[in-house]
């Protein structure tokens, strides 16, 4: 049956469909069948009426390590050093097949809950097929919409001779052979030397992959195109400090950015960058939810802040707008994934990736500007309605699942962690 939303306020992302407030967007199936100030459904569509209500694609969150969310909180003071030791050296192989399976559906509940419909799961714990096949069920069975970057733990990766292995192929063709499924796949190319970063490089190429890595000191953007190991449309994560020369190298490519902003100020990694230069898009992303909440806007408040502070007092560029920071949570996020021409606007056609957020309560109320209140007044409490690819997973603020049985295995995962290892 089609669904017609009417709110106060659509905010579609594209720019052929503008804004409306108030407006209607038409759902039939899987797909958004039309938006406007007036939509004239067709017979037997159900309305839902939001008259204090946001709508708005489901926010993009490029990169997460989904697998922690088992881990949520536990570590608030880590810097980027004691992280990569503490949670990746040694709690990270402490964790199982079913562990890592139950963290990941974890996350993918705390994503719809905060109104993010797509993720890319920079999954770094690969380390065997009984691994890869429980984290590929979780995503198959969470009803996000998710790009699973298949990687290995970061320590390993920094290995000389480090390379993705045969694994990858058998996954590719047995799970996630199609390209516009509602999971699909991309490769973690992090490697050592440059013979390892040819053949991950290779390996991408060779199976139609697109490619997420981080950025930091020693991976230089230049150094992968000059030995042949640039994969177009790679996500670079994390890209403090990074020069204008490579600024231009990751855009020629056709690469963009994605920034964590909360966790890059609280860890140490270098001060976020929001400003976009050379065209390079730029997206948001929530990283390790050891440390920071899995939610988008806990990231668009980070990124609008350090951005306006890194613009005091410089007045030969426009300032970071609401609007730029928010089109990074949505439709840029979309397109450095692949995913542009699918979701990230409430364009006719694309999927039906929707979120309603209520502007009734008196913590948001009277909305002036609906892109600042989406951006800077609003947070989880506000997501009423979160549907992916017209499937309605959240309705009135709640999830449409029963969450009882995962948190009971949850609290059971821990019990069994803390017999295995010392937790911080």
């Amino acid at each position: 049956m089609p669904t017609l939303f009417r709110a106060a306020h659509v905010l579609s992302m594209d720019s052929s469909v503008g804004d409306h407030s108030p407006g209607q967007v038409l759902v039939e199936g899987d797909r958004i069948g039309a938006v406007g100030a007036t939509v004239i459904p067709p017979s037997g569509t159900e309305v839902v009426d939001l008259p204090d209500g946001i709508l708005l694609p489901g926010f993009v969150d490029s990169h997460r390590h989904m697998w922690q969310a088992l881990l949520r909180g536990i570590a608030p003071g880590h810097s980027l050093d004691d992280y990569l030791s503490d949670v990746l050296g040694r709690l990270a192989p402490a964790l199982g097949p079913r562990d890592l399976r139950l963290g990941t559906l974890l996350s993918a509940r705390a994503a719809l809950a905060s109104g993010i419909t797509t993720v890319q799961d920079v999954s770094n714990v690969q380390e065997s097929p009984e691994i890869t096949d429980a984290v590929i069920a979780a995503h198959l069975e969470s009803g996000v919409r998710t790009v699973f970057a298949y990687g290995r733990s970061f320590p390993g990766l920094m290995r000389d001779g480090f390379a993705l292995p045969g694994d990858v192929r058998r996954v590719r063709a047995d799970l996630l052979p199609a390209a516009n499924g509602l999971v699909t796949m991309a490769l973690v190319t992090e490697g050592g030397d440059d013979d390892v970063e040819r053949r991950n490089a290779g390996l991408a190429r060779d199976l139609g992959l697109r490619a997420a890595r981080h950025l930091s000191v020693g991976k230089s953007v230049a150094r992968l195109r000059d030995i042949g190991a640039l994969v177009p449309g790679t996500t670079f994560i994390h890209a403090n400090g990074v020069d204008e020369g490579e600024l231009a190298i990751i855009a020629d490519s056709g690469g963009g950015v994605s920034v964590s902003p909360a966790v890059e100020l609280t860890m140490g990694h270098g001060y976020p960058m929001t400003s976009a230069r050379h065209h390079v898009p730029i997206t948001l992303s929530t990283d390790v939810e050891v440390t920071v909440p899995a939610d988008m806007f806990t990231q668009m408040r980070a990124a609008y802040q350090a951005g306006r502070h890194a613009e005091h007092g410089v007045h030969d560029r426009p300032g970071l707008s609401v609007r730029d920071v928010l089109r990074m949570a949505t439709l840029a996020g979309a397109r450095v994934l692949g995913l542009g021409e699918r979701t990230g606007s409430l364009t006719p056609g694309k999927r039906a990736d929707l979120l309603a957020l209520r502007a009734s309560r008196a913590d948001v109320a009277p909305v002036l500007d609906p892109y600042s209140t989406v951006v800077l007044q609003m947070d989880r409490a506000h997501v009423d309605t979160v549907l992916v690819d017209g499937r309605t997973l959240v309705r009135n603020g709640r999830p449409l699942t029963d969450d009882a049985p995962l948190l009971d295995q949850a609290a059971g995962a821990i019990a069994r962690l803390r017999e295995r290892t010392p937790l911080p």
